[in-house]
């Protein structure tokens, strides 16, 4: 039986996680959970999976918590502490890092220090902090296994071609909301508009990175650290379908790629279950009634986010944690009406171009670097 500790049990990733695990109870068993404020949704869990400690981020929601599950046997611990104990307990055997934000980092970190295996969904870990947590992995003799469906598909399409030369990453994209709109058409677009994804159930923050194609430019900058490539190594294709999820060019020029319907469940399974398969509650794949599948150039010149992301990871060092906390503020303003939608990209280029390069950052040099892009998106907007 694998123990396993879920941080962001109350988010899209987390909730599909406790889904997996209720069809597979005889495998798996949850030790502890970790949320934002969501305690009602948390409470249920709770008393659904049984952990031994749960964790809320806000210490008042936490200090409620602690009240409402007073005849349960569970730990409820709080603030960034809480997340870290979370992850560190004894009993886990694997850590899903389903939290969003910059703020998976540490516990992450601390996960790895404790020998737990991650199974990788907070794309802010790599995306700022890749060149140390790969080397702590690597140090550590733990796994990362990618939870996000594109990486997911890459790292099957590679399983068994140990030492066979990668030419390509094909990294496949839905285009969001908004896929094959001019720059005229989104300059008045709402927030509801960008919230709908036409494949993919995905938490808000995601769905508007995914119609801004931010998500894809972070998600180049993941797979150059998962797996190891040059990001001019990595082409994005936009599959309007989402069934090819991503794919391998190897130096022979064959192609391996991983199909299968838009759930999420599959890669949270497959990265819990890492080598086995299982079988999944899930539709099945009919490619009789799909048609056919079809592969676009992305519009990078409508659609800006994958080219601040090649930028970043060119320069390396503290340049794409600026633009991740640029994206990430600029995208809670977007949604609480503050700018509208193109004004995201403005916000992104404008930090990255007043941001003075740290080569070589630290967890310190990283957070600071966030910090200091909160602050000049105060002062300017």
């Amino acid at each position: 039986m694998k123990h396993i500790a879920i941080l962001g049990s109350t988010g899209s990733i987390g909730t599909q996680t406790l889904d997996v695990v209720s069809q597979h109870e005889e495998d798996f068993r949850v030790v502890s959970l970790a949320a934002g404020r969501n305690i009602d949704l948390l409470e249920k869990q709770i008393r659904r999976f049984q952990p031994k400690l749960a964790a809320v981020w806000d210490k008042d929601r936490a200090q409620e918590l602690r009240i409402r599950v007073r005849d349960l046997d569970v730990s409820i611990v709080s603030g960034m502490e809480g997340l870290i104990e979370a992850v560190t307990l004894p009993q886990a055997d694997i850590v899903v890092t389903a939290i969003v934000g910059m703020i998976g980092i540490r516990p992450t970190m601390e996960a790895i220090r404790a020998g737990k295996d991650i199974a990788l969904a907070n794309k802010e870990t790599l995306v700022t902090a890749g060149h140390l947590i790969m080397k702590m992995a690597g140090k550590a003799g733990i796994s990362i296994l990618p939870v996000d469906s594109e990486h997911s598909a890459i790292f099957q399409s590679l399983h068994g071609e140990k030492g066979n030369r990668i030419r390509r990453i094909l990294l496949t994209a839905s285009g969001g909301a908004f896929r094959g709109c001019s720059r005229s058409q989104l300059e008045n677009v709402r927030v509801e508009d960008a919230l709908r994804n036409p494949n993919w159930d995905m938490g808000p923050k995601v769905t508007i990175d995914s119609a801004t194609m931010v998500n894809k430019g972070l998600e180049v900058i993941e797979a150059r650290w998962l797996f190891d490539v040059s990001p001019d190594r990595i082409q994005i294709l936009v599959h309007p379908q989402s069934v090819v999820h991503s794919a391998v060019e190897f130096e022979d020029h064959a192609v391996i790629a991983q199909m299968g319907t838009p759930d999420m469940r599959l890669p949270i399974q497959y990265a819990l279950c890492y080598p086995d398969r299982k079988v999944l509650n899930t539709d099945v794949l009919d490619l009789f009634s799909l048609g056919q599948l079809t592969f676009e150039k992305p519009d990078l010149s409508v659609f800006r986010g994958p080219a601040f992301a090649y930028e970043a990871i060119r320069a390396g060092g503290s340049l794409p944690t600026v633009m991740n906390a640029a994206n990430e503020m600029a995208v809670r303003m977007f949604m609480q009406g503050r700018i509208s939608f193109l004004q995201i990209y403005d916000i992104i280029e404008d930090c990255m171009s007043r941001h003075t390069l740290i080569p070589d950052p630290d967890l310190d040099d990283i957070l600071a670097a966030e910090e200091w892009t909160y602050r000049l998106i105060e002062s300017r907007w």
